[in-house]
């Protein structure tokens, strides 16, 4: 039995309609893997250390794919990112 395409009646979406669509914005600081047991053993004031260099670029991370990198900054005692580099917006667009 073959199958039956049809074209979709819904025409096509343009930047205009996009832009007031939320996504969510994440910052990678960094990672590193744990045993159960040392999960298990964490205490308050502990230090875990992550898989990057203090003042290494953060990963900016936009509907779950990588956009940009960054550095931390405090702005107003609020953490922040200053963007180092992103993608073209054509390539940005690509992964919304």
């Amino acid at each position: 039995m073959e199958a039956q395409y049809r074209r979709s009646v819904r025409r096509s979406l343009d930047l205009e309609q996009l832009q007031d669509i939320r996504v969510p914005v994440r910052l990678h600081l960094g990672g590193t893997r744990m045993t159960v047991d040392e999960l298990l053993n964490l205490q308050p004031d502990q230090v875990i250390e992550l898989d990057r260099l203090a003042g290494e670029a953060v990963d900016v991370v936009v509907n779950h794919r990588h956009m940009a990198k960054g550095e931390v900054v405090v702005v107003n005692n609020h953490l922040a990112v200053r963007l180092i580099s992103l993608l073209s917006p054509d390539e940005r667009l690509k992964l919304i």
